[in-house]
């Protein structure tokens, strides 16, 4: 769930073919962050159910890429979503509001745009919403005892919209900007490919596992958009948008390095979960698929 902003003003959401997944250097396995991971996937209630809510085909396992090929063999003849039940989908706030966000953010850099009023209608329907759930609380407590979140929930949103929403400078080409609406997240992708506009390619196994199976939940993919190829590529699917939210929300205020980068273990997975910052705002986020524990 990144959303790419900028001040020119132009709003942007072009990092979805951008990161470097290979040669990432492993941190030791972050317990208390993985507890607190845990707690919100557990109280994620608004989580769509592989095999009731949705189902997905991963077919083939991708070949090899580099990013920016234009063409790469094809191992998926299939979308990646077999289906998904958007009328639950829909009817559930957090997703509703997130999916009228989608089309607010311009996916090029450089391209001007004005912020409506109504964007940011819509912008404030969606924290308001997100701020509601249990999964968000759990990270707001847990920030406050960090000392890095305003108590009061009327100033913790207006933090959240500073971090998340507001408008930030970069230059034309840069492409490390902000992302949760990018194509790692399950959402926007799975509707890009019911637009024909992305073409998933295949999965990509990790070590020691030979292919991913219809529940999994956190997948490294291979797929095509707007005519580049994205070798590879983790995202979390059926999860809601306030745990994503929440969760890169702690890992960005938790560290001011530009790049931040922890290990945790999330149900069977084990990620690294990693936030770009760009000044005071979140400029990418994204899960990196390591293992599962099937494979140990």
């Amino acid at each position: 769930m990144c959303i790419d902003t900028c001040s020119s003003p132009v709003k942007n959401s072009s990092d979805l073919l951008d990161f470097p997944f290979t040669a990432i250097p492993k941190k030791a396995l972050n317990h208390e962050l993985s507890k607190l991971f845990n707690e919100m996937w557990d109280a994620d209630v608004h989580r769509l159910r592989p095999g009731k809510d949705y189902t997905i085909d991963v077919q083939g396992k991708a070949g090899p890429a580099q990013q920016g090929d234009s063409a790469v063999q094809d191992n998926a003849a299939r979308h990646l979503f077999h289906n998904v039940n958007e009328e639950r989908l829909r009817s559930i706030k957090t997703f509703a509001t997130f999916i009228s966000l989608l089309d607010n953010y311009e996916t090029s850099t450089g391209v001007a745009e004005v912020v409506t009023p109504e964007e940011i209608v819509e912008n404030n329907c969606f924290l308001d919403a997100i701020l509601a759930t249990e999964v968000m609380r759990l990270a707001h407590d847990y920030l406050l005892k960090k000392n890095l979140a305003k108590p009061n929930l009327a100033d913790f949103k207006h933090q959240l919209y500073a971090i998340w929403f507001q408008l930030y400078a970069r230059k034309e080409g840069d492409r490390h900007g902000k992302e949760i609406l990018g194509l790692h997240n399950w959402v926007q992708f799975y509707l890009q490919e019911m637009r024909d506009q992305i073409d998933y390619k295949g999965y990509v196994a990790r070590k020691n596992k030979t292919r991913p199976d219809k529940d999994d939940q956190v997948l490294s993919i291979q797929f095509s958009w707007k005519g580049s190829v994205k070798p590879i590529g983790s995202t979390f699917i059926g999860v809601s948008p306030e745990f994503e939210f929440a969760l890169y929300t702690v890992i960005f205020l938790l560290s001011e390095e530009r790049v931040t980068r922890e290990t945790v273990k999330i149900d069977e997975y084990e990620l690294q979960v990693v936030v770009w910052r760009h000044g005071h705002h979140i400029g990418t986020a994204y899960p990196v698929l390591l293992s599962t524990t099937s494979e140990d």
